[in-house]
């Protein structure tokens, strides 16, 4: 799933492409993640993209005061096409939508898998939508210091992945930056949020910053062809089950869940103690 540093670079890449772009055309091919009928797709056609925003996960583009706002959610993606096809895509496959720039270039929003929950909205304002109104402070804004963090966890009896994850709690934050956060932090993922020590809320806000902070460095000023792969290459426990920990050689871990896995190293999180797979999916929510 695209987290906040991949959505952060998709977003420093859209600002360096489509800005000052004129909107042609937008061709809806799933119906089910187009979630607002009013204004419709269509109206965004001819006018200009005039700036590119990013909330939590979310990505907003302003089209002349319309905007069209998406997440990619699990499997998916923006594509980009310096030479737009001008065919439109078919219903039911990949792509969920199209856009075509007065340029010739564009991006289709695509989705793998069976499961589809991409969402696309075109509304006037971005808070009209329900899950960003809803979203908690962004961790790399002003607003997100130690003291806010620290009230965060004191005022929550949930484990602390799961605090990180929520996305009412800390906006843009998902299942592998809270790993690489917790790691970085040394902090076992299964940690009650409002049992941390002051030591430990230091660490965990230091990681927070620096983990994500490095990852948009990264991510900043590729197109978006290669932000996965950029992703992939500067984790250091989250995807790396059985690998050495970089940290200290031990084995890299991981816990099973219906739906996900999370990675951990016993040795910097745990205290050398495996933690148990959970097999329902309600845990951690």
């Amino acid at each position: 799933m695209p987290e906040l540093p991949e959505v952060e670079g998709l977003t420093d890449f859209l600002r360096r492409t489509v800005v000052g772009s004129f909107v042609t055309r937008v061709d809806v091919a799933s119906i089910s993640a187009l979630k607002t009928y009013d204004p419709p797709a269509t109206a965004l056609a001819g006018l200009e993209v005039v700036g590119v925003a990013r909330h939590g996960k979310w990505i907003d583009l302003d089209v002349d005061g319309l905007h069209l706002v998406f997440h990619l959610a699990k499997a998916g993606w923006l594509r980009w096409a310096d030479v737009q096809k001008d065919a439109r895509p078919k219903p039911g496959g990949p792509i969920a939508a199209r856009v075509h720039l007065d340029s010739g270039a564009g991006f289709d929003l695509t989705e793998a898998g069976t499961r589809k929950s991409l969402a696309i909205y075109v509304v006037r304002d971005p808070g009209d939508i329900p899950a960003i109104a809803a979203l908690g402070p962004d961790p790399l804004s002003p607003a997100f210091d130690r003291d806010a963090l620290a009230a965060m966890v004191a005022g929550r009896r949930m484990q602390i992945k799961g605090l990180l994850r929520d996305q009412k709690v800390i906006a843009g934050i998902g299942n592998a930056y809270s790993d690489e956060v917790l790691h970085a932090a040394k902090l076992s993922p299964f940690a009650r949020s409002d049992g941390l020590s002051d030591e430990q809320i230091d660490r965990l806000y230091v990681a927070i910053r620096d983990i994500l902070a490095a990852a948009i460095d990264v991510a900043t000023g590729k197109p978006a062809a290669e932000l996965k792969d950029a992703k992939r290459s500067g984790m250091r426990v989250h995807g790396r089950t059985g690998e050495a920990c970089p940290v200290c050689g031990d084995t890299v871990a991981e816990v099973s869940f219906a739906d996900r896995s999370l990675q951990y190293c016993p040795t910097c999180q745990t205290g050398g103690k495996p933690l148990a797979n959970r097999t329902t999916s309600k845990f951690l929510k």
